[in-house]
């Protein structure tokens, strides 16, 4: 098993917490409303609870993105197996702690369900533009990935 030697850094953390709460803010809320059919103040009240929660996982999101991305990389370099490993990372990561959030605010346990399974169903196009995003801000930002896999 590989350790993972992570400094924690100011700019990085910064740079991933602008990245998660700006796009987990504009596609839950699309999900949510379009999708689940949960109301426009449900979908508010979801959104405004997930600020909080979205800035104290976003840099462990990013250290756990990354070291998803390493790993992928020792088994393939190309730009699929990157995609793939946004995916896997975006809904092993985030599907827990949506349902969470859900369930707080008073969403049903059909509309958590349809939610969640809306957000893995498109996590494919979620967890590769996320990482996109999060690369953008993380180069607005100058930062670099957080974590590689040490061998």
């Amino acid at each position: 098993m590989s350790v993972v030697k992570v400094p924690f850094k100011v700019r990085n953390a910064a740079a991933d917490i602008f990245a998660m709460v700006v796009f987990s803010f504009i596609t839950g809320m699309m999900i949510e409303v379009f999708i689940s059919g949960m109301s426009f103040e449900q979908s508010l009240a979801s959104r405004t609870l997930s600020i909080p929660i979205n800035i104290a996982i976003a840099w462990p999101y990013g250290v756990f993105r990354d070291y998803v991305i390493g790993c992928g990389h020792k088994l393939s370099s190309t730009r699929w197996m990157k995609g793939l490993s946004d995916m896997v990372a975006y809904v092993v990561f985030q599907s827990p702690i949506y349902a969470c959030i859900l369930f707080a605010v008073g969403a049903s346990k059909e509309q958590v369900i349809a939610a969640v399974m809306s957000n893995i169903l498109v996590s494919g196009a979620l967890g590769v533009v996320y990482g996109q995003f999060l690369e953008l801000c993380r180069r607005m930002f100058r930062v670099t990935a957080a974590a590689q896999p040490i061998i």
